[in-house]
């Protein structure tokens, strides 16, 4: 007979390879490297990250009731279109929680973070300045440097949430930064992201949370202006 632990061993891998598949979805979803309306077949997810269907299952039904996929018949997921009340609602709630980020980060930042978030601000700047600019790899970089600074803010629970409301606009984002070229070398978030790095250098939390502030605005009125956002309540 095998002992209780072996008992338990399959469905505690399951739970763990769930786990591995919702954090690489939920990477990708934040990234923006999954637009609004994109399908996802559930069979060439687990083939790619080389697991059954059923941690596959379990994560994607995760995804789902935190809102950022929908289920479609025949094994597959979209990535839902956000309505654009629903949109305005978390741009208010974001700029809240991220600029309260941004106050902390001004506080927690050691050398080691800032030099992280000063190298993802170049690498998003030196994007913008391309000629013709990767716009999916710009997309990613602005994830990339907006983290960087949330880790620094040392808070696992701010973190987290914030997380979950970038599932959501991730892919909205694609809407802003790769949908318009001319914004990537125009727009504010270059601007920014250069004044929120200057200001958690100076230790100044107001500027640091203005300036997020700024960033998530403007990208949200952009998007709203668009009119690519389903309409309704």
């Amino acid at each position: 007979m095998g002992s209780p632990a072996h008992t338990r061993a399959p469905a505690e891998a399951v739970g763990t390879l769930a786990d591995h598949v919702y954090r690489s979805l939920a990477d990708r979803l934040m990234a923006g490297r999954a637009a609004p309306g994109d399908k996802l077949s559930l069979r060439a997810v687990a083939d790619s990250l080389g697991v059954s269907m059923m941690p596959v299952r379990a994560a994607v039904s995760r995804l789902v009731a935190e809102g950022a996929l929908e289920v479609l018949p025949k094994r597959a997921a979209t990535v839902p279109l956000m309505r654009a009340e629903q949109f305005r609602d978390i741009t208010r709630v974001s700029i809240e929680i991220e600029g309260a980020a941004a106050v902390m980060a001004c506080h927690g930042a050691n050398r080691s973070d800032l030099a992280m978030i000063t190298e993802r601000e170049r690498v998003f700047r030196a994007i913008s300045r391309e000629r013709a600019p990767d716009l999916a790899r710009a997309v990613a970089a602005n994830q990339e440097f907006h983290f960087a600074v949330y880790r620094a803010a040392k808070s696992p629970e701010l973190l987290s949430i914030i997380e979950r409301l970038w599932l959501r606009v991730g892919p909205i984002l694609n809407f802003d930064l790769r949908g318009s070229p001319e914004r990537l070398k125009s727009g504010d978030a270059v601007r920014c992201h250069q004044t929120l790095v200057a200001a958690l250098r100076d230790d100044d939390p107001q500027v640091a949370r203005t300036a997020i502030a700024a960033d998530i605005r403007s990208a949200a009125d952009f998007i709203l202006s668009s009119g690519r956002l389903g309409n309704g309540n």
